[in-house]
């Protein structure tokens, strides 16, 4: 027999960012001061749940309370629809200020790094009944995020798996390799990636693009990767590399700022990988969205709008 769904209007607003802020504190105290409930009132609640659920969702204990299997399950999407609420309520705010339409963009740290934030902008400018909600991932997550229909549109490096994506170039980028000042390696002249790979790497977080060309070079190579580190920022991969603790590849565009700032050194990679093209697309339920569409237009790469303009007239 499959199971019954719960009602969910027996779970009250309050009641659920009660339990979420306990899962969270592991303490019903802290959890009760920061809903403003007395004591008392916050137990009977959660008891109301638990009573409605059919399971505990946490453990007493001298201590405070261990969030069971069903409390974890139960904090995680009471958060998620806690969050959705919130950002319904500041939507219809800003439909009485004039905002009629937020559009959610995904985006890979090397397309915000160089190109985004002043082409969003301009478009901030010429749409201004149009706010853009803008999350930064790896262009892994950012496609996968595309899938699943948790934004509206993506700009990600080339790579990924994008059938059902129909994905635009954006731009182009060149990857160069940062080196600490006055490094063995340091040169002018294009560096083949397999001259170093006897050195410790310092690469972003797993599921960035170029990570995942670096580990498909060394395979090549049949070399392995010594990757030493992993970072969430271009600014912590140049700190880390300038502590000596190993060298790294980055986009130029967004790396030279902070090469000349922090006295590195660099130098072009030789390999056609270092060559990348980002891509711009709309998720697969936002395609033929006017307003999607509009925007995925505005930030493609100028020649290809261009092309698409003409083929539209022809």
């Amino acid at each position: 027999m499959a199971a019954q769904p719960y009602n969910l209007a027996r779970f009250d607003l309050v009641s659920i960012r009660l339990a979420v802020a306990c899962a969270r504190h592991g303490s019903l105290t802290q959890a009760a001061q920061e809903a403003h409930l007395a004591l008392a009132a916050a137990s009977r609640r959660i008891r109301d749940l638990e009573s409605a659920i059919g399971e505990p969702l946490f453990e007493r204990h001298a201590r405070g309370v261990r969030t069971t299997a069903a409390g974890r399950v139960f904090a995680k999407h009471g958060l998620a629809l806690l969050q959705a609420l919130e950002q319904m309520g500041g939507e219809l705010a800003d439909l009485r200020q004039g905002v009629a339409r937020h559009l959610r963009l995904c985006a890979s740290t090397a397309s915000i790094s160089q190109f985004l934030p002043p082409l969003l902008a301009a478009y901030a400018k010429q749409q201004p009944q149009v706010r853009i909600d803008l999350e930064e991932q790896v262009s892994e997550l950012v496609v996968a995020t595309l899938r699943e229909g948790r934004c509206d549109l993506g700009v990600f490096v080339e790579g990924p798996d994008t059938a059902g994506l129909a994905p635009r170039p954006f731009r182009r980028d060149e990857l160069v390799v940062v080196l600490p000042k006055g490094h063995r390696l340091a040169g002018r002249k294009p560096l083949a990636f397999e001259q170093a790979l006897d050195e410790d790497w310092i690469s972003l977080n797993t599921g960035a693009a170029m990570l995942q060309q670096q580990q498909q070079a060394a395979l090549a190579a049949n070399r392995p990767l010594r990757l030493r580190m992993q970072v969430r920022s271009f600014d912590a991969v140049c700190h880390l590399v300038a502590s000596g603790l190993g060298v790294a590849v980055l986009p130029k565009g967004a790396a030279l700022p902070i090469i000349r700032a922090m006295g590195l050194d660099w130098r072009p990679l030789a390999d056609a990988w270092a060559q990348r093209q980002l891509l711009v697309a709309a998720a697969s339920g936002s395609q033929g969205d006017p307003a999607v569409e509009a925007l995925v237009a505005f930030l493609a790469e100028p020649s290809q709008t261009a092309k698409a303009r003409r083929r539209k007239q022809e």
